[in-house]
Protein backbone atom coordinates (compact mmCIF):
# COMPACT_ATOMS: atom_id res chain seq x y z
CA UNK A 1 0.00 0.00 0.00
CA UNK A 2 2.61 2.41 -0.94
CA UNK A 3 6.05 1.52 0.21
CA UNK A 4 6.27 4.85 2.00
CA UNK A 5 2.87 4.66 3.65
CA UNK A 6 2.99 5.41 7.35
CA UNK A 7 -0.61 4.33 7.86
CA UNK A 8 -0.54 0.82 6.37
CA UNK A 9 -2.26 -0.81 9.38
CA UNK A 10 -5.07 1.74 9.21
CA UNK A 11 -5.55 1.08 5.50
CA UNK A 12 -5.85 -2.66 6.20
CA UNK A 13 -8.47 -2.06 8.90
CA UNK A 14 -10.41 0.18 6.54
CA UNK A 15 -10.23 -2.45 3.79
CA UNK A 16 -11.66 -5.04 6.20
CA UNK A 17 -14.46 -2.67 7.23
CA UNK A 18 -15.35 -2.02 3.58
CA UNK A 19 -15.35 -5.75 2.83
CA UNK A 20 -17.11 -7.14 5.90
CA UNK A 21 -18.49 -4.21 7.85
CA UNK A 22 -21.21 -1.68 7.25
CA UNK A 23 -20.96 1.38 5.05
CA UNK A 24 -21.36 3.66 8.08
CA UNK A 25 -18.55 1.84 9.92
CA UNK A 26 -16.26 2.14 6.87
CA UNK A 27 -17.07 5.85 6.46
CA UNK A 28 -16.41 6.49 10.14
CA UNK A 29 -13.00 4.78 9.91
CA UNK A 30 -12.09 6.62 6.69
CA UNK A 31 -12.83 9.96 8.36
CA UNK A 32 -10.88 8.97 11.48
CA UNK A 33 -7.85 7.96 9.44
CA UNK A 34 -8.14 11.13 7.37
CA UNK A 35 -7.85 13.13 10.60
CA UNK A 36 -4.76 11.12 11.56
CA UNK A 37 -3.16 11.77 8.17
CA UNK A 38 -3.92 15.49 8.53
CA UNK A 39 -2.43 15.55 12.04
CA UNK A 40 0.73 13.79 10.82
CA UNK A 41 0.94 16.13 7.82
CA UNK A 42 1.08 13.31 5.25
CA UNK A 43 -0.33 14.84 2.05
CA UNK A 44 -0.44 11.61 0.00
CA UNK A 45 -2.30 9.85 2.81
CA UNK A 46 -4.67 12.80 3.16
CA UNK A 47 -5.57 12.53 -0.53
CA UNK A 48 -5.89 8.75 -0.27
CA UNK A 49 -8.32 8.93 2.65
CA UNK A 50 -10.26 11.81 1.05
CA UNK A 51 -10.63 9.46 -1.93
CA UNK A 52 -11.83 6.70 0.38
CA UNK A 53 -14.47 8.97 1.92
CA UNK A 54 -15.76 9.89 -1.54
CA UNK A 55 -15.63 6.26 -2.71
CA UNK A 56 -17.67 5.07 0.27
CA UNK A 57 -20.17 7.88 -0.37
CA UNK A 58 -20.30 6.67 -4.01
CA UNK A 59 -18.99 9.99 -5.34
CA UNK A 60 -16.77 8.12 -7.78
CA UNK A 61 -15.64 11.01 -10.00
CA UNK A 62 -14.59 13.03 -6.96
CA UNK A 63 -12.83 10.00 -5.48
CA UNK A 64 -10.84 9.58 -8.70
CA UNK A 65 -9.58 13.18 -8.40
CA UNK A 66 -8.25 12.44 -4.89
CA UNK A 67 -6.68 9.13 -5.91
CA UNK A 68 -4.98 10.92 -8.83
CA UNK A 69 -3.50 13.43 -6.40
CA UNK A 70 -2.42 10.61 -4.06
CA UNK A 71 -0.71 8.87 -6.99
CA UNK A 72 1.03 12.10 -8.01
CA UNK A 73 2.33 12.54 -4.45
CA UNK A 74 3.27 8.85 -4.09
CA UNK A 75 3.60 7.03 -7.44
CA UNK A 76 4.35 3.76 -5.59
CA UNK A 77 0.93 3.62 -3.92
CA UNK A 78 -0.66 0.50 -5.38
CA UNK A 79 -3.79 0.98 -3.28
CA UNK A 80 -4.48 4.35 -4.87
CA UNK A 81 -4.26 2.81 -8.37
CA UNK A 82 -6.49 -0.04 -7.18
CA UNK A 83 -9.14 2.22 -5.71
CA UNK A 84 -9.07 4.51 -8.73
CA UNK A 85 -9.72 1.44 -10.89
CA UNK A 86 -12.67 0.44 -8.68
CA UNK A 87 -14.19 3.89 -9.13
CA UNK A 88 -13.76 3.58 -12.89
CA UNK A 89 -15.57 0.22 -12.84
CA UNK A 90 -18.46 1.88 -11.01
CA UNK A 91 -18.54 4.51 -13.76
CA UNK A 92 -18.49 1.84 -16.48
CA UNK A 93 -14.94 2.57 -17.66
CA UNK A 94 -13.76 -1.06 -17.78
CA UNK A 95 -10.80 -1.10 -20.20
CA UNK A 96 -9.04 1.80 -18.52
CA UNK A 97 -9.75 0.29 -15.10
CA UNK A 98 -7.77 -2.80 -16.16
CA UNK A 99 -4.83 -0.51 -16.98
CA UNK A 100 -4.95 1.00 -13.49
CA UNK A 101 -5.04 -2.45 -11.87
CA UNK A 102 -2.00 -3.37 -13.98
CA UNK A 103 -0.16 -0.19 -13.01
CA UNK A 104 -0.92 -0.85 -9.34
CA UNK A 105 0.48 -4.38 -9.70
CA UNK A 106 3.57 -2.96 -11.42
CA UNK A 107 4.36 -0.47 -8.65
CA UNK A 108 3.33 -2.69 -5.73
CA UNK A 109 3.52 -6.34 -6.77
CA UNK A 110 3.18 -7.65 -3.21
CA UNK A 111 -0.26 -6.06 -2.56
CA UNK A 112 -2.83 -8.88 -2.69
CA UNK A 113 -5.91 -6.65 -2.95
CA UNK A 114 -5.02 -5.47 -6.46
CA UNK A 115 -4.79 -9.04 -7.75
CA UNK A 116 -8.05 -9.89 -6.01
CA UNK A 117 -9.90 -6.92 -7.48
CA UNK A 118 -8.58 -7.48 -10.99
CA UNK A 119 -9.74 -11.10 -10.68
CA UNK A 120 -13.13 -9.92 -9.43
CA UNK A 121 -13.52 -7.67 -12.48
CA UNK A 122 -12.37 -10.35 -14.92
CA UNK A 123 -14.87 -12.82 -13.46
CA UNK A 124 -17.68 -10.26 -13.64
CA UNK A 125 -17.03 -9.55 -17.32
CA UNK A 126 -17.13 -13.24 -18.23
CA UNK A 127 -13.43 -14.13 -18.05
CA UNK A 128 -13.34 -16.57 -15.09
CA UNK A 129 -10.32 -18.55 -16.31
CA UNK A 130 -8.16 -15.40 -16.24
CA UNK A 131 -9.77 -14.34 -12.95
CA UNK A 132 -8.61 -17.53 -11.24
CA UNK A 133 -4.98 -16.69 -12.06
CA UNK A 134 -5.32 -13.39 -10.19
CA UNK A 135 -7.20 -14.91 -7.26
CA UNK A 136 -4.46 -17.52 -6.86
CA UNK A 137 -1.78 -14.81 -6.90
CA UNK A 138 -3.70 -12.88 -4.21
CA UNK A 139 -3.87 -16.07 -2.11
CA UNK A 140 -0.13 -16.67 -2.55
CA UNK A 141 0.39 -13.28 -0.95
CA UNK A 142 -2.38 -13.61 1.67
CA UNK A 143 -3.32 -17.29 2.15
CA UNK A 144 -6.02 -16.52 4.75
CA UNK A 145 -7.95 -14.03 2.64
CA UNK A 146 -11.58 -15.19 2.98
CA UNK A 147 -12.99 -12.73 0.44
CA UNK A 148 -10.65 -14.05 -2.25
CA UNK A 149 -11.75 -17.64 -1.62
CA UNK A 150 -15.34 -16.41 -1.96
CA UNK A 151 -14.61 -14.86 -5.34
CA UNK A 152 -12.49 -17.83 -6.41
CA UNK A 153 -15.49 -20.07 -5.66
CA UNK A 154 -17.69 -17.89 -7.88
CA UNK A 155 -15.19 -18.15 -10.75
CA UNK A 156 -14.88 -21.93 -10.35
CA UNK A 157 -18.67 -22.20 -10.30
CA UNK A 158 -18.83 -20.16 -13.53
CA UNK A 159 -16.47 -22.71 -15.10
CA UNK A 160 -18.62 -25.64 -13.94
CA UNK A 161 -16.09 -26.80 -11.32
CA UNK A 162 -18.68 -27.39 -8.58
CA UNK A 163 -16.34 -29.46 -6.40
CA UNK A 164 -13.66 -26.74 -6.48
CA UNK A 165 -16.27 -24.05 -5.80
CA UNK A 166 -17.64 -26.01 -2.85
CA UNK A 167 -14.16 -26.44 -1.34
CA UNK A 168 -13.39 -22.73 -1.78
CA UNK A 169 -16.68 -21.75 -0.11
CA UNK A 170 -15.87 -24.06 2.82
CA UNK A 171 -12.56 -22.26 3.23
CA UNK A 172 -14.43 -18.94 3.42
CA UNK A 173 -16.51 -20.26 6.35
CA UNK A 174 -13.36 -21.57 8.03
CA UNK A 175 -11.48 -18.28 7.61
CA UNK A 176 -14.23 -15.83 8.58
CA UNK A 177 -13.71 -14.63 12.13
CA UNK A 178 -16.11 -16.24 14.62
CA UNK A 179 -19.22 -14.14 15.15
CA UNK A 180 -18.47 -11.92 12.14
CA UNK A 181 -20.62 -11.54 9.05
CA UNK A 182 -23.56 -13.80 9.97
CA UNK A 183 -25.42 -12.82 6.77
CA UNK A 184 -22.47 -13.66 4.53
CA UNK A 185 -21.92 -16.90 6.45
CA UNK A 186 -25.56 -17.95 5.92
CA UNK A 187 -25.42 -17.15 2.18
CA UNK A 188 -22.24 -19.16 1.72
CA UNK A 189 -23.61 -22.13 3.69
CA UNK A 190 -26.66 -22.05 1.43
CA UNK A 191 -24.37 -22.12 -1.65
CA UNK A 192 -22.42 -25.04 -0.19
CA UNK A 193 -25.63 -27.04 0.38
CA UNK A 194 -26.77 -26.35 -3.18
CA UNK A 195 -23.39 -27.37 -4.61
CA UNK A 196 -23.23 -30.55 -2.54
CA UNK A 197 -26.51 -31.63 -4.14
CA UNK A 198 -24.84 -31.23 -7.56
CA UNK A 199 -21.83 -33.41 -6.64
Amino acid sequence: MGKHSELVELRLKLDEAITYGSRSQALSLAKKYLREALNKKLPAEVEYFLGQVELIKENFASAIEHFDRAIKLNPLDGAAYNDRALCMVELGIIDEAMQYFDKGIEVEPDYATIYHNKGWLLNNIGRPTEAIIYFKKALELEPKRAVTYDNLADALYNLGDYRGACEAYKLVIKLLKAGRCPGIRREIQKKIRALEKEL
